[in-house]
């Protein structure tokens, strides 16, 4: 296509998927969820024509040159095309946020005012790699009233596609609209482009994927955006932790995971504890084959590893690498957070309520932890059965973004006839 094609196929997309919209928002949970019971079916019986669809992406993608990280987020088998189905499954069991009405008081006047939950309308999803992504985020969409507009990444075209086939199966069969989710068949870069753009047609914009997709969507929509840039997470031991319980929390928070948002990038230790935690976590961060570097106190305690540099406060790193710094006490720690943290997730180890409270009263971000990894900070640990993305923005939702943060809320007034006067 070229660009004039372009735009008219993205407008037509958008056409459609605001006329399925407005079904959508008046669809019972009923019909939601026997859609997403039908697609999780249709997902396990076409697993062999997934699987499929998966290698021509798989033998494209080493074509290219990409590398084992991005081939392993491609790869589709059989224990993770069961996994989408269960997600569906898991998501259809979670409450229904639409409709529901909150806060409902009598005023003065006679009339009762609340608020009811509705749907955002059109949500556009931009991301790479990943092709359970489209099953995510399409029941997700589904389950909150919303229509969805899904963009993969070239490199899992043929996966995506084969995924939509049989999400169009289950919205027929439960008797809702096949436009109520419909991925952009063009792979072209101008794609992107008209679909950040089309706030007539586009309610909101979930990126999920690299910086730099992130930095462009963020600079060039007109469609308001839900997104975190990156997640550069801190762990904090404070010198009245529980040597043990940080150890251990400190360990996990960096090499459960290399490559989430939500992995420890930065660690920074009190000084007074220093001596205590740093030789033995040293030793086990070496065990597991991370790469640390540190500052100067960090490196008279750990000799062997590299001088962190400043840009080292500020990366994400998304693997086996770990900066590492001593700090003087908590307000230099939340000093350092204030300056380099990404708004993500933060954690302090410590026995001492008040520093705990402080913590959580002081630090700015999406998720605050007390004697915890930061690897819980994620739409399932929380409960919130599955997440579309994570918002370190402070509008109009933050944090993990499950089917509460799909919506919206307007006033509602009750009335028997009441007037001003």
């Amino acid at each position: 296509m070229n660009d004039t094609d372009i735009k008219e196929y993205m407008h037509q997309v958008g056409r459609r998927a605001r006329e399925a919209s407005r079904a959508m928002a008046r669809a019972g949970t009923a019909a939601k969820n026997a859609a997403l019971e039908a697609t999780a079916e249709a997902i396990e019986e076409e697993m062999p024509r997934l699987l499929e669809e998966n290698r021509k992406d798989m033998a494209a993608g080493a074509e290219k040159g990409l590398g084992s990280a991005l081939l392993d987020r491609l790869e589709l088998n059989e224990q993770r095309v069961l996994a989408m189905a269960e997600g569906l499954r898991q998501i259809g069991q979670l409450p229904d946020p639409v409709g529901e009405i909150t806060d409902l008081k009598y005023r003065p006047s006679g009339i009762q005012v609340g608020k009811m939950r509705v749907p955002l309308g059109v949500i556009g999803i931009i991301y790479e790699s990943r092709p359970n992504v489209t099953a995510d985020a399409a029941a997700l969409c589904l389950k909150s009233g919303n229509a969805a507009i899904l963009r993969g990444g070239s490199e899992a075209i043929h996966s995506n596609r084969a995924i939509a086939s049989c999400i169009h199966a289950g919205l027929e069969k439960a008797g809702l609209p096949l436009d109520a989710v419909q991925v952009v068949e063009s792979t072209d870069r101008a794609a992107v482009g008209e679909l950040i753009t089309m706030p007539e047609y586009v309610d909101v914009i979930v990126p999920r994927g690299g910086k730099g997709l992130i930095e462009r969507v963020s600079r060039d929509a007109r469609v308001p955006v839900i997104k975190h840039l990156h997640g550069v997470c801190h762990v904090y031991i404070d010198d009245r932790a529980d040597r043990e319980k940080a150890i251990r929390v400190a360990f996990n928070a960096k090499t459960q995971r290399y490559g989430t948002c939500n992995t420890m990038e930065t660690l920074l230790v009190a000084e007074g504890i220093a001596a205590e935690v740093l030789p033995e976590l040293g030793r086990m961060y070496r065990e597991k084959g991370v790469e640390l570097r540190g500052c100067e106190a960090t490196r008279r305690l750990l000799p062997e590893i590299e001088a962190a540099t400043e840009e080292d406060w500020d990366t994400e790193y998304l693997a086996p690498i770990l900066s590492i710094r001593v700090v003087a006490d908590l307000d230099a720690a939340m000093e350092h957070i204030h300056r380099h943290g990404s708004g993500h997730t933060e954690s302090i180890m410590t026995e001492d309520y008040g520093r705990a409270r402080r913590f959580l009263t002081e630090v700015d971000a999406s998720s605050l932890m007390v004697n915890a990894s930061t690897r819980f900070a994620d739409g399932f640990e929380y409960g919130l059965g599955a997440e579309i993305g994570i918002s370190t923005d402070k509008i109009h939702v933050r944090g993990p973004v499950g089917l509460e943060g799909l919506t919206s809320q307007k006033y509602i007034v009750l009335g028997d006839g009441h007037i001003r006067t």
